[in-house]
């Protein structure tokens, strides 16, 4: 399956999806290209590293505004014969656009145990909330925010002397296993969507 990623910056996820693909983990993923809003994106420069076409359409200033520039990219995708979008630290909603582009084949990952602190600053709000399981979560894109179908989920413990910063690491160890096992069964199309439920045809 030819899928494209969609980066806003450093591209950690991006970069384990990248070297499992190297180590033969993602057999039936073909990573046509990497786009990102950002020019300056790091993901970028690992995405060339690793031999994947890139483009940066950046989203400020975009003429016609946030509708424009979703169809934009949804464009370019369909310009290198993707299939199916992961977005890896994607940090835009996605729009109309997209969604009717790649119905049901746009995937996201998110630092929380959704349906819990969707949106910005997820680790504060597990945080704030006073949670004891934090974690991450794979989840197909739909029309709301971090409100898809679920695909994959990793927990880990919230510590009593965790700040922010250290829960976002830890959970960032697990969003790279997760977003590895998500995108091989997107690719290996065996998910299959049945009222919200995401089954495993396999």
């Amino acid at each position: 399956m030819k899928l494209g990623v969609l980066i806003s910056g450093r591209g950690s996820n991006l970069e384990a999806l990248l070297k499992a693909h190297a180590a033969g983990k993602l057999p039936a993923a073909d990573f046509a290209i990497v786009v990102a809003n950002d020019p300056q994106a790091r993901g970028l420069d690992i995405a060339r590293a690793h031999g994947i076409k890139t483009a940066a359409i950046a989203h400020r200033g975009f003429p016609g505004g946030r509708q424009a520039h979703d169809a934009a990219v949804a464009r370019t995708l369909k310009e290198h014969g993707v299939e199916a979008v992961v977005l890896a630290g994607y940090m835009r909603i996605i729009g109309r656009a997209m969604l009717e582009a790649f119905p049901h084949r746009i995937v996201n990952i998110h630092p929380s145990l959704l349906p819990s602190f969707p949106g910005l600053h997820a680790q504060e709000q597990a945080l704030a909330g006073g949670v004891r399981v934090s974690g991450c979560t794979v989840h197909f894109v739909d029309e709301g925010v971090d409100s898809g179908p679920i695909i994959v989920q990793k927990t880990v413990p919230v510590l009593d002397d965790d700040d922010a910063e250290s829960l976002s690491a830890r959970i960032l160890v697990q969003e790279h296993l997760a977003i590895v096992e998500a995108v091989d069964l997107l690719s290996r199309g065996v998910l299959r969507i049945e009222n919200r439920r995401v089954r495993r045809m396999e």
